[in-house]
């Protein structure tokens, strides 16, 4: 009698043990984020990281993602030192497939993203084609802010130079030396982006940001250059 009573009680007690151990909350991580959906068809479409992406059931064109990495959106190395060529295949390549042109029969909605996506990569384009804004731009992907005009105060002997082709420039009165000012530029800048190349390559971003604003002064020269050019 005791013995069966004994396994009557060790059996409520497992089975106790096996309703409380349901009954306790598990321990698991944090939900993932749910997979993005095609707002055309709903149908689940795989992250692509902000990179232009159609939809693999519809084939529509989804819209560009928030901020995205104009280096990754070009195909491009996150460097300083650039293949242009390479920028240039990548940027007819994503004109042809995204042109608001190719869009004209399809939703109003992709055709506003379309026109999203084309402009999102004329920016991008412009940006990492040229030296200074691709500096620029390398500096805030690293978080640091663009250096003031006022920054190169310091620099008297720069500050001197630059003066010297403003005066240069202004009395510039026909074609030879206005030839012989851009050369001067053109030889500045080119010194300038070799010694950002440099800064960049050894990840001395002050230095970088120190030689940027003197590229930006060299910018404006160039500016002004190209108006004294203009005919009137």
């Amino acid at each position: 009698m005791q013995a069966a009573l004994r396994q009557h009680l060790g059996g409520a007690r497992g089975g106790l043990r096996g309703s409380e151990a349901a009954l306790r909350p598990r321990c698991v991580g944090p939900a993932s984020p749910p997979a993005p959906r095609c707002w055309s068809c709903g149908g689940p479409v795989p992250g692509a990281a902000g990179l232009p992406h159609f939809c693999p059931s519809c084939r529509a064109l989804q819209p560009p993602g928030p901020r995205p990495d104009l280096f990754r959106l070009m195909d491009c190395d996150r460097s300083f030192s650039l293949d242009v060529q390479r920028l240039q295949r990548r940027f007819r390549s994503l004109q042809r497939a995204l042109h608001p042109d190719r869009f004209g029969q399809r939703p109003p909605k992709e055709q506003h993203y379309s026109e999203q996506h084309s402009s999102l990569v004329n920016k991008a384009y412009q940006t990492l084609l040229n030296p200074l804004s691709r500096g620029l731009y390398l500096l805030e992907l690293n978080g640091v802010e663009p250096a003031q005009e006022t920054d190169c105060d310091a620099d008297s002997e720069f500050l001197t130079e630059i003066m010297e082709i403003n005066e240069k420039l202004a009395e510039s009165k026909n074609e030879d030396s206005l030839e012989e000012t851009e050369t001067l530029i053109k030889v500045k800048r080119e010194e300038l982006t070799k010694e950002v190349t440099a800064a960049f390559e050894r990840d001395d971003l002050q230095e970088a940001k120190k030689l940027l604003a003197k590229m930006k002064y060299f910018a404006n020269l160039e500016d002004k250059l190209k108006n004294k050019k203009m005919p009137s």
